[in-house]
This record gives structure tokens, C-alpha cells and sequence, in this order.
């Protein structure tokens, strides 16, 4: 669907960040373009924007969803349609005109899915509040709120499938989905690339095969880790990728991981640091395995949902960057500077820590 063709249809008001079967939704309920013509335009089976129209439909059951397209509608109709009106409609308390920008959704994303992306977070929101909030559950039992939200923005991410409500009342509760983690991942790695020059002409990360390798001692195995590779790498500035503070942090996790290992009859199991995970939780008999699980534990929840995936995966289970990023679901070339956050604020972790003696393999 071109711009011309938009404007064409007097969409050009829809702003550019609304996906596009949301597009030919409000084309075809609003300006009654048949689905003929929208699938002629776009050069699809009409029965593909059937489906989409229909699945559109049937989202707005979600209150966010529903006040979206309803607010949208206002844009790109001359009087609205009462049938687009929600039984509470929001028109009784907020101005449902008031959209967001494109810019203006951006730079709130990034915090807000942030935020969601902690264990324990959701986006609280109801129809009488003016503003959605990020509350997570704490260990202790207690909830605290980690952002505010304004509506519109909270719209958009509903309706681009960011967020999805898990459960619905006088107050619904969302989720970030596999999609809000994808653009987080786009968005962390757009920020870091700006302000360190890395562009995105880099070639994808590839996992070096051990006869490709050069001789070194490895501490962990007899292939070259994921880490190792992306530290031989060079930014633009010619610096290193990853530089040796960025590596001591990825081998004291992996040093917590594997002695926290030893001992116990049964693997570790670490789902629950892991995207779409479940919980669980196998105790090591011997001290040095407890001490190294505390240590281990408090990095991974320190790190987050998100941060604890790629850091986990790379740096402890030394699975390939690529695989990393086709399992969540992200932007090829998104994984390597997400790692790098997530070693970097490992570093400052460590660097808080108490200087207690370090237990090292070997």
C-alpha cells in the first residue's frame, strides 16, 4: 500500500507507524473500499486482506485495540460511525482525537518496553484512568509501579501487537509479546549504534567452525564462544566490539553457571531467565555450587527478561548468535548489540559487588 494510493483514498492522515492491515481495516469500514480493489492496489489475493480485515475485527474486543481504531476512524471519516463507539465510550472522558506521532511513539517505546520486559511487569490500564501505568510484582509480595503511559501511546502498542491483554475487567492487564521484544531489540540497537557509530553495514554475526578457528586457549570448550568472535570484531572507530571488561564479565557468568553445576544430579534448570520460560529451580549440594547460584541468580534478575535471554544463551549455553536471534524472534543484527548492554551492565554489576574472593574453575 504506496503513500500515492493513501492519499488517493484521503488516508493520509492515518500516521505511518499504524500497520497496515489496520490500514485497509479503516480503508474498507471507513471509505467503503471494497476488498477487490484493496488487494488490486497492494497486488494480493483478495482473500488475504479478507483475513486480515476479519482478524482486525476481531481484536476489538481488546479495549486498547477497539479505542485505536476508534480514534483512528475519527481521522479518516467525516462524522463517526456510532457503531465504532464503545459501549463506555471513551468519548465521555478523554479526547479520542488526539493520536500520537510517529516520533512521538518512538521515543516512548523504547522506555516502556523496557519496562515490560522486566519479570513480573504489565501494563495496567482503565477505561476512567487518563494514563496507563508498568506495575511489576516484587518478590516480597508488594507491586510497584515502574512507568506512566499515555493513552495514545498505549493504543499504538496494542494495535502493533507490542502489548496483548492477558486478562480484562474494570482494569485490563497487558503482556509484552514476541513482537514488543523484537522491537526492543530494534530500538536498543538503533540507540547503541547512534551513539557509538556501529553501523548497520556490519556483516551478521556468523558462530566460527573449529576448523576455522585459530589455536587459543579456550577456557570452556574447544570451539571459539560466540563472545570471543564478536570481540575480535571492530566498530567503526576501530575499537574492538566487545572490549576485555565486556569478556571478564561474560566468563565470571559463565564461571557462576558451571559452578553452579557441580554436584547436582540433575541440570539446572534456567527457563524461567529465559523468554516464554517456566519456572524452575534445582538446588546444588555443595556450598561452592550455592554460592555461585546466588551470584548467578542475582546477575540474571539484575539483567532482566530480554537482557538475562541473550546473556544466558550466548555467554553460558554458547549458543550462536544467529540461532539466538532467530529464537526471539529478532532483527539479524540486533543480537550482537543487545549482548553488549547486557555484558556492559553486567560489569557495572560487578563493579558494585563487595569484594568477596571469586571461585574460579580450573
Amino acid at each position: 500500500m504506496t503513500k500515492h494510493w493513501r492519499a488517493e483514498y484521503s488516508l493520509s492522515s492515518v500516521p505511518n507507524w499504524v500497520p497496515q492491515n489496520a490500514i485497509r481495516y479503516l480503508a474498507h469500514i471507513e471509505k467503503g473500499i471494497s476488498i477487490r480493489a484493496l488487494a488490486r492496489q497492494s497486488d494480493v489475493h483478495p482473500s488475504t486482506v479478507m483475513r486480515q480485515i476479519r482478524r482486525v475485527e476481531t481484536k476489538r474486543d481488546d479495549p486498547l485495540i477497539d479505542e485505536a481504531l476508534w480514534s483512528l476512524s475519527l481521522s479518516v471519516s467525516d462524522l463517526p460511525r456510532a457503531g465504532l463507539q464503545t459501549e463506555a465510550s471513551p468519548m465521555n472522558v478523554h479526547d479520542p482525537e488526539t493520536s500520537v506521532s510517529d516520533a512521538e511513539l518512538g521515543k516512548a517505546a523504547l522506555e516502556i518496553l523496557q519496562r515490560l520486559s522486566d519479570e513480573g511487569s504489565v501494563l495496567a490500564f482503565a477505561k476512567d484512568m487518563e494514563k496507563a501505568v508498568v506495575v511489576r510484582d516484587l518478590p516480597n509480595g508488594t507491586a510497584k509501579r515502574t512507568a506512566v503511559v499515555d493513552r495514545p501511546v498505549a493504543r499504538a502498542m496494542a494495535l502493533k501487537d507490542w502489548i496483548s491483554c492477558k486478562s480484562q475487567g474494570r482494569i485490563s492487564r497487558y503482556q509484552i509479546t514476541a513482537e514488543g521484544r523484537a522491537e526492543l531489540a530494534r530500538l536498543m540497537a538503533f540507540q547503541s549504534n547512534a551513539r557509538s557509530g556501529f553501523g548497520d553495514d556490519q556483516v551478521a554475526f556468523e558462530a566460527a567452525s573449529a576448523d576455522q578457528s585459530q589455536k587459543r586457549r579456550v577456557r570452556f570448550s574447544t570451539h571459539e564462544s560466540p563472545v570471543a568472535v564478536l570481540a575480535r570484531r571492530k566498530d567503526k572507530g576501530g575499537q574492538p566490539f566487545l572490549g576485555q571488561d565486556l569478556v571478564a564479565a561474560s566468563e565470571r557468568l559463565r564461571e557462576d553457571f558451571e559452578l553452579s553445576q557441580i554436584g547436582t544430579a540433575v541440570s539446572q534448570n534456567w527457563d524461567r531467565f529465559l523468554t516464554a520460560g517456566t519456572t524452575g529451580h534445582h538446588g546444588s549440594s555443595y556450598p561452592k555450587g550455592q554460592n555461585a547460584q546466588t551470584r548467578l541468580n542475582a546477575a540474571l534478575e539484575m539483567l532482566g527478561e530480554g537482557l538475562s535471554d541473550v546473556a544466558l544463551r550466548c555467554c553460558c549455553h554458547q549458543e550462536g548468535m544467529e540461532s539466538v536471534e532467530k529464537r526471539l524472534g529478532w532483527p539479524a543484527r540486533s543480537g550482537k548489540v543487545v549482548l553488549r548492554i547486557a555484558l556492559t551492565r553486567l560489569c557495572h554489576h560487578y563493579a558494585n559487588q563487595a569484594s568477596d574472593a571469586h571461585e574460579f574453575i580450573g
